[in-house]
C-alpha cells in the first residue's frame, strides 16, 4: 500500500503549529508498519540552508493554474526514513513565513494542482492521497473533477483530515475560474454560504474525512464548534471518522532529551525536581522544590481559553501559593497582561514570548501542573507531551483533551478535568490539582501513571491503516 501525505508544513523541515508536528510523525509511524508513505510539501524560503543542502533536484514541469502556466520544480530529501518531496516555485514560496498573504488561494491552488501533476513525473503512484486542512483541500477536488477518469490516475482514493475547522479557505466566488481554475458548471462542489470554501470542497470530494480526535468528530456536527460547516458534515456524516493524534516518543523522551537540564524517567523522579530548580533559576523564580509550578505553553488566542486564565490568575497565585510560567505569543492584549503580571508578581510569575522549542522542553520537564483550559481543541498535543514529562494536565473536557486526559478523582486517571467553559470551574479544578500535589506519595503515583501511559502514534497509525485498507477493498 502506498500513501502520499499532502501537507503545507512538516517537521523537521518547517512548522508553524500542530499540523507540522503531525505531518512529521504520522508518516514515520505508518512507514514503520510497512506502509509506503511519502510526504509532499512546499519548498519555502524559510527552510534552513542546512536542510535544503540535503535535497536533490528530481524534475521540473509546468502546472496549469487557471489561465496561468507556472513552473514547478520537484526536490527530494530523506528524513527519519521518509522520502519528502518539495514543490518549488519562487514566485509563490520564496517569501517570509508560510501563510497570511493576499494570494494564498492562488498559492495553495498551485500547490494542490502541482501535487497531482507531479505524480506522472516521479516513480511513485500512490493508492491513497491524504490531504490535510484547507491548504491541500483542493487535492481531492482536482482529483475528482480533472484526474479521476484519466487512465493513469484511475483507482486512487482520497482522504482529507480536518485539523482545525476554524480555518477553511474561504474566498469570494470571483476566484473560481480565474484563480482556482474550476469551471462555473462545477461551482457547487466548492460553493457554500455564498462564497468559495476549499474545506467544503474537500469534504464533498474525498472518499473519507477524518478529524484528529473522536470527540472533535462529534463536536463539529454542532454549530457551536463547526464554524458554519455543520450542515455539510451532517449530510456527509457517513464518511466522517475521528482518530486521535499521537506524539513522536523519540522527539519527546525525558530519558534522552538533550534540551532539558537533567534526564529522568518514571523510576527516577529526583532528576525531574532538579529540572524545576534550574528552570526557576533561569526564569528568576524563587528556588523552592516544594512550590507547585504551573505552566502554560500555547498560542495566546481566545479559543485556547486564555480569558479564563486572565480572570483567575491572581487568585490562583495568591490563594493557592503556586508559581506560574507561560510561553507563547499571540494577541497583544494578552501579551501585555502577562508582562504586567510578571512585574507585579516577581519571583512568582514568568512570562516568555515567542516560539522557543528548547525552552518549551525545559518547561515541560520542570512543571508539576500543565494548564490547558481550551474553549475548543481539535486534538491538542501539549497535554500529551506534558503527560510524557510527568507534568499533570488540568484541562477542559473538549476535543482531544477529553479523549486523552481522564480525571483522577477516582484513583485511576492521569490528570484533572472540568466540563464547563467557566473560569470558576477552571479555578476549582486547579485547586484540586494543587491539593493533590501536597500528597507527595499519591502525587508520585499519579506522575508515574501519566508518564507510563501510551500517547504514541502506535494505536492511531493502526487506525489510519485500517481506514486505508477499507478504502482499497
Amino acid at each position: 500500500m502506498r500513501c502520499l501525505y499532502c501537507t503545507s508544513e512538516a517537521l523537521p523541515f518547517i512548522a508553524s503549529g500542530g499540523l507540522g508536528d503531525v505531518s512529521g510523525s504520522l508518516p514515520k509511524a505508518l512507514r514503520q508498519r510497512l506502509i509506503g508513505c511519502r510526504v509532499v510539501m512546499p519548498l519555502y524560503k524559510d527552510i534552513s540552508y542546512e536542510l535544503k543542502s540535503s535535497m536533490r533536484f528530481v524534475t521540473s514541469f509546468n502546472v496549469p493554474v487557471a489561465w496561468r502556466n507556472q513552473y514547478c520544480g520537484v526536490f527530494e530529501a530523506k528524513a527519519g526514513g521518509i522520502i519528502y518531496y518539495f514543490i518549488d516555485n519562487e514566485y509563490y514560496f520564496k517569501r517570509n513565513g508560510l501563510y497570511g498573504y493576499y494570494d494564498d488561494a492562488e498559492r495553495f491552488a498551485f500547490f494542490s494542482r502541482a501535487i497531482l501533476e507531479m505524480l506522472v513525473h516521479i516513480d511513485f503512484k500512490p493508492d491513497i492521497l491524504h490531504a490535510n486542512d484547507w491548504q491541500t483541500a483542493l487535492v481531492p477536488v482536482y482529483y475528482s473533477l480533472i484526474y479521476a477518469n484519466n487512465y493513469w490516475y484511475r483507482g486512487i482514493k482520497t482522504v482529507f483530515t480536518i485539523h482545525n475547522i476554524q480555518y477553511q479557505g474561504k474566498y469570494g466566488k470571483e476566484i473560481l475560474e480565474d484563480v482556482v481554475g474550476i469551471d462555473k458548471n462545477s461551482e457547487s462542489i466548492l460553493e457554500f454560504d455564498d462564497c468559495i470554501n476549499f474545506m467544503k470542497g474537500a469534504i464533498e470530494a474525498s472518499n473519507i474525512v477524518t478529524t484528529v480526535s473522536p470527540t472533535y468528530a462529534n463536536e463539529i456536527l454542532d454549530p457551536w464548534y463547526s464554524h458554519g460547516l455543520d450542515p455539510i458534515l451532517k449530510a456527509r456524516h457517513w464518511k466522517l471518522e475521528g482518530i486521535l493524534n499521537g506524539i513522536d516518543y523519540n522527539n519527546y523522551n525525558p530519558e534522552e532529551d538533550t534540551n532539558i537540564y537533567c534526564r529522568y524517567s518514571s523510576e527516577n523522579l529526583d532528576e525531574k525536581v532538579n529540572n524545576k530548580l534550574l528552570l526557576q533559576e533561569r526564569l528568576f523564580l524563587e528556588k523552592n522544590p516544594d512550590i507547585p509550578l504551573i505552566s502554560v505553553i500555547t498560542r495566546l488566542v481566545p479559543h485556547k481559553g486564555i480569558s479564563l486564565i486572565v480572570e483567575q490568575l491572581e487568585r490562583i497565585i495568591n490563594e493557592l501559593g503556586v508559581q506560574f510560567v507561560i510561553l507563547g505569543s499571540g494577541e497583544q492584549a494578552y501579551e501585555d497582561y502577562f508582562r504586567y503580571m510578571q512585574e507585579k508578581y516577581k519571583g512568582k510569575v514568568s512570562s516568555c514570548f515567542g516560539f522557543v522549542p528548547e525552552l518549551s522542553h525545559k518547561i515541560y520537564a520542570a512543571s508539576d501542573i500543565f494548564l490547558m483550559p481550551s474553549k475548543s481543541e481539535p486534538c491538542g498535543l501539549s497535554q500529551m507531551i506534558a503527560l510524557r514529562y510527568g507534568a499533570i494536565p488540568v484541562v477542559r473536557e473538549t476535543g482531544g483533551l477529553r479523549d486523552s486526559v481522564v480525571d483522577s478523582q477516582d484513583g485511576y486517571g492521569n490528570g484533572f478535568t472540568f466540563k464547563n467553559y467557566d473560569s470558576m470551574d477552571m479555578f476549582n479544578c486547579v485547586r484540586r490539582a494543587v491539593e493533590g500535589y501536597k500528597n507527595k506519595d499519591g502525587w508520585n503515583i499519579l506522575v508515574k501513571r501519566a508518564m507510563n501511559g501510551d500517547n504514541s502514534w502506535s494505536n492511531s497509525a493502526n487506525e489510519y491503516i485500517r481506514l486505508y485498507k477499507k478504502l482499497l477493498k
